[in-house]
């Protein structure tokens, strides 16, 4: 039986939202790091790096998920200042 309620596409697209803030909280990290260890030393370095990471992934999943939902359940995202299309 096909699943015509579209709750397959919700699940992908939280899914690549959660991938995408996955992989911002790698370059996030990355970067975080870098910069941290130019003001501490190594106990504080990396703890705020990592906590500095896994809040803007978080911020980005959520975001990205949010977004990519929307699209995919009918609603589409229009540009600011766009009339609505019926």
């Amino acid at each position: 039986m096909r699943d015509r309620s579209g709750r397959a596409d919700l699940v992908a697209a939280w899914a690549v939202g959660i991938g995408v803030g996955l992989i911002t909280l790698q370059i996030t990290w990355l970067i975080a790091n870098r910069v941290t260890s130019l003001f501490w030393d190594a106990p504080q370095e990396p703890a705020i790096a990592f906590a500095t990471a896994v809040a803007v992934g978080f911020v980005v999943a959520i975001i990205a998920g949010h977004w990519l939902a929307q699209r995919t359940n009918g609603h589409r995202v229009r540009p600011i200042g766009q009339p609505e299309l019926s």
